[in-house]
């Protein structure tokens, strides 16, 4: 039976900070970049500064890896349709506050972000995606590459490896059929859960460390106040769409009375009115007793 945890997004506001619980945050990034990450230390970040009135709809983690590049890793629980916009200002952000002035622009660090979306970010069919910068010649459509010394001054292969990459996972998309370890990881996003043989890095850790039935009573009240803003988020999103649908409807139904006036106006007959806007003549009847009556 796979155990109960926490969401992940509400340990990376209170667990995965510590150094203690770092081989978690490594045991995802490892399988997400499929290279051995070593985190160096947690940065400041916008989700460190918390509120008693946080919203809960978005937590943000910054690291500094042993390879000196940036990490941002961030969880959004509700949909924003600039997300994409955020998440360029997020990795520029994180590039120009982390050069120190007068420094050349070789000292740029590499930023990689991550977004755990927990709506449908954009349209695509797959639930990861990662998007890296290429030049590609409009004429010979040839890749760009660094030239032998830039290989040898910056110890860099490609240009990619410069510029920021990103990542988006989106949780929603992700059907519950694990094929591999960072399929591991998604189904832990998902169901707040681990199976007993996943062994992906980093999980038999959140396994133990992140287990609901061991937080604290000031912890446990805490992360059932964060669950009822998530719940409370959803609900709003839920209202907000309905009345979006309702004025749809409401347009909807105004125009169709505006072309049943305007055609019987004309002296179209009520079953040809029907007719043409698929519609009883029942209803034709009720509008016309309507605009009678006022």
């Amino acid at each position: 039976m796979a155990k109960k945890l926490i969401r992940f997004d509400w340990a990376m506001k209170k667990m995965l900070r510590h150094k203690a619980n770092f081989g978690i945050l490594e045991g995802f990034l490892s399988e997400l970049l499929e290279e051995e990450i070593k985190i160096k230390q947690i940065l400041e970040s916008e989700s460190n500064k918390e509120t008693e009135d946080d919203k809960s709809n978005r937590v943000d983690i910054l690291v500094e890896n042993s390879k000196g590049e940036l990490v941002i890793i961030e969880v959004q629980n509700s949909k924003e349709y600039d997300y994409f916009h955020r998440m360029l200002f997020g990795a520029a952000k994180a590039i120009t506050e982390h050069i120190k002035e007068g420094q050349a622009y070789a000292e740029v660090k590499k930023v990689i972000a991550i977004t755990i979306a927990y709506f449908d970010l954009g349209q695509g069919k797959d639930y990861v995606y990662h998007g890296t910068t290429v030049f590609k010649g409009i004429h010979k459509h040839d890749i760009l590459t660094l030239a032998d010394k830039q290989i040898e001054l910056y110890k860099k292969n490609n240009i990619h490896e410069i510029y920021p990459e990103f990542w988006v996972i989106k949780v929603g998309k992700f059907g519950n059929r694990v094929k591999d370890k960072l399929d591991e990881w998604i189904y832990f996003f998902k169901n707040a859960e681990i199976k007993a043989d996943f062994s992906a890095k980093g999980l038999k850790e959140a396994s133990e460390r992140l287990d609901e039935m061991k937080l604290n009573e000031k912890d446990a009240k805490e992360y059932k106040r964060y669950l009822k803003g998530l719940r409370d988020i959803a609900s709003q999103q839920h209202t907000k769409m309905a009345d979006a649908q309702d004025l749809i409807n409401k347009g909807k139904e105004d125009k169709e009375i505006e072309v049943v006036l305007e055609m019987h106006k004309d002296g179209v007959s009520t079953k040809t009115i029907a007719k043409y806007l698929k519609i009883t003549e029942e209803r034709i009847a009720q509008i016309l007793e309507n605009q009678r009556n006022k």
